[in-house]
């Protein structure tokens, strides 16, 4: 790998280009990004080795293109990548929700190849100066099967990120939505809803609320400070799969709070303890850990 671009310098996109620094040291690095400051920190900690706020066609000699924005953005990516040159480029993303994107790269990337994929990692900040080179070790990426990319292209994407320390899965895109719905999704929607309804307390509640925060609270609270334009566009792009879970989630929600005014135990019991084993297969499976 000679000559890749990056669109989108946040926590992933910087992220990224620390790790192919690391593990391709002769790729050529272009980063282009709408914000001139995301440009400027990029530039002070020499992340890439050319800086744009526009796609031009300089990106014609990248052999990689990585969208690495909010999901917002990628109508305009999109059409300001269909007028260029790519014969021999692949484009790939990074977006947690596929259903939609690929719907939208079906509509502007005719004759290009475009090759879907979700690294799962990431922390609560953002902005180029918190990426690091090793967010993707040991972490899965998960690429997606379209009608724009065949399995010689996903393989590329794929060696890439394997040489990048990710652990590697293909699927279609709405097997990844609704998995990543019900593991990803839900949770942080969850997370906002908990700390805004804390957050709506009375002054003197809602201190006492911070001041004897537990563990479980915290980390909601870190949860919930996530990127809000990165989960809006989240939340919008793979509506149909969390509306869907919702509507379960509120039905299960339901019952609970009918057993706790019902003082039905036996039902809390074996609710919990249903709850207690899932937790204890993630342990077993080795993924409680950051």
């Amino acid at each position: 790998m000679n000559n890749i671009t990056i669109i989108g310098i946040g926590l992933i996109g910087s992220s990224l280009a620390r790790a192919i620094r690391q593990n391709y040291s002769k790729a050529l690095i272009n980063f282009i990004d709408v914000s001139e400051d995301n440009l400027k920190k990029s530039k002070s900690l020499s992340l890439a080795d050319s800086y744009n706020t526009k796609i031009n066609k300089d990106v014609e000699k990248s052999e990689f293109i990585f969208i690495c924005t909010p999901i917002s953005a990628y109508k305009n990516i999109f059409n300001d990548l269909s007028k260029l040159k790519l014969d021999q480029t692949i484009i790939t993303d990074v977006g947690s929700s596929k259903v939609e994107i690929i719907k939208l790269a079906n509509e502007f990337l005719k004759n290009k190849v475009f090759v879907p994929g979700h690294p799962i990692a990431g922390t609560e900040k953002s902005g180029p100066e918190n990426g690091f080179e090793d967010l993707f070790k040991n972490k899965w990426f998960i690429s997606n099967t379209c009608e724009l990319c065949d399995e010689t292209q996903i393989k590329k994407v794929n060696d890439i990120w394997k040489n990048l320390g990710s652990k590697i899965e293909t699927m279609n895109s709405k097997d990844h939505d609704s998995i990543m719905a019900i593991t990803s999704h839900i949770p942080h929607l969850i997370a906002y809803n908990i700390v805004g309804t804390a957050s709506e307390l009375e002054d003197n509640i809602k201190s006492e609320v911070i001041k004897f925060s537990a563990s479980g609270f915290r980390d909601f609270t870190r949860i919930a400070s996530s990127d809000p334009t990165m989960w809006r566009d989240i939340m919008l792009s793979n509506k149909t799969e969390i509306i869907s879970l919702l509507e379960k989630f509120n039905s299960d929600l339901s019952k609970i709070l009918d057993a706790i005014k019902n003082n039905d135990g036996k039902f809390l019991f074996e609710k919990f303890k249903k709850t207690k084993e899932i937790r204890e297969k993630i342990i077993e499976a080795g993924l409680d850990k950051n």
